[in-house]
């Protein structure tokens, strides 16, 4: 629902540029993303929905220096070994800023709409782990075999593999403890994980511990989290500054309150601090109406940035 007041879809596009563009001229970002969906969220509108791998392309072209992610990739969308495939192709035409993020999938409205079964939770999961090991083989080995319950490949030929050594960076994001995590340690760069510190620090414990299992070195994974944020100007009134976002989602105040953090600078900064003391080495903000207004980028990047410690 980021484009609503756009109408022109080439227009809503540009807009997308125009922000990716701000972003990459800004050193403090290390990073922009998409979403991988084909409607709107949270609810399905007739209003545009750019297809995620497509624009994750054309964005990487449009800039020069930032890298370029989607939290995350719904495994379900895309067999996995044409996802290497286009991963690939994107990390070589970026050359090496790809950050290729992939989930197990939960928008059950749009599986259903684009014809592709929707799973019980067990089967995705099962399905996601085998996808994670093909995506790596295909990254890694000449001509990778996989024969699995849900996903077979026979020796496909993927060149380039990418930019990046000794594959392009892979994120998962997801915390559970039994699946998700542990295929974090065994396949993945970094991991995305939401909810409160002491829910974070829970899980980043779980992951330490699949890394001590299996071996892996648990700092050499970057650990984010996704934090969504509306900063306010001096004396700014918190009802005035999110009246338009909630007016397009159709949310009431202590609605948005809950999804969003709304503050000042000084009012944000402990909230990042909090997730940084918690584990996380890596934030990924997003800003209500960016599309229409860069001024928040800037502002987070001058005023929030240098006051974290970690």
């Amino acid at each position: 629902m980021d484009l609503v007041e756009i109408r022109d879809p080439v227009e809503q596009y540009e807009a997308m540029t125009r922000v990716a563009k701000a972003a990459d001229a800004n050193p403090a970002w290390d990073s922009i993303w998409l979403y991988d969906h084909f409607h709107t969220v949270p609810r399905p509108t007739m209003e545009t929905t750019f297809e995620c791998w497509t624009t994750t392309a054309a964005l990487a072209r449009d800039t020069s220096r930032i890298n370029v992610g989607q939290m995350v990739t719904c495994n379900g969308y895309r067999h996995p070994a044409v996802l290497a495939k286009m991963a690939s192709t994107v990390d070589v035409l970026s050359h090496g800023r790809l950050y290729c993020g992939l989930g197990a999938g939960w928008y059950e409205h749009e599986w259903n709409a684009y014809g592709l079964e929707f799973p019980e939770t067990r089967e995705r999961m099962r399905a996601f782990r085998e996808a994670c090991e093909i995506i790596t083989r295909m990254w890694t080995e000449e001509r990778p075999s996989f024969e699995g319950e849900y996903y077979h490949i026979k020796e496909p030929i993927n060149e380039p593999k990418g930019v990046r050594k000794p594959h392009p960076s892979f994120w998962i994001g997801g915390g559970g403890e039994q699946v998700t995590l542990k295929l974090v340690a065994k396949h993945a760069n970094a991991c995305n994980i939401n909810g409160d510190p002491p829910t974070i620090r829970h899980k980043l414990g779980v992951l330490r511990g699949h890394c001590e299992a299996l071996g892996r070195n648990y700092d050499e994974i970057i650990k984010s989290s996704t934090l969504h944020t509306l900063l306010l100007k001096p004396g700014e009134d918190p009802l005035t500054a999110t009246s338009k976002t909630r007016d397009v989602l159709g949310v009431s105040f202590e609605e948005f309150e809950k999804l969003v953090q709304i503050g000042t600078p000084a009012q944000i900064v402990p909230k990042v601090q909090a997730l940084v003391d918690a584990g996380i080495d890596y934030v990924l903000v997003y800003f209500p109406r960016i599309a229409y207004d860069h001024e928040p980028l800037q502002r987070f990047a001058e005023e929030v940035m240098p006051q974290v410690r970690g």
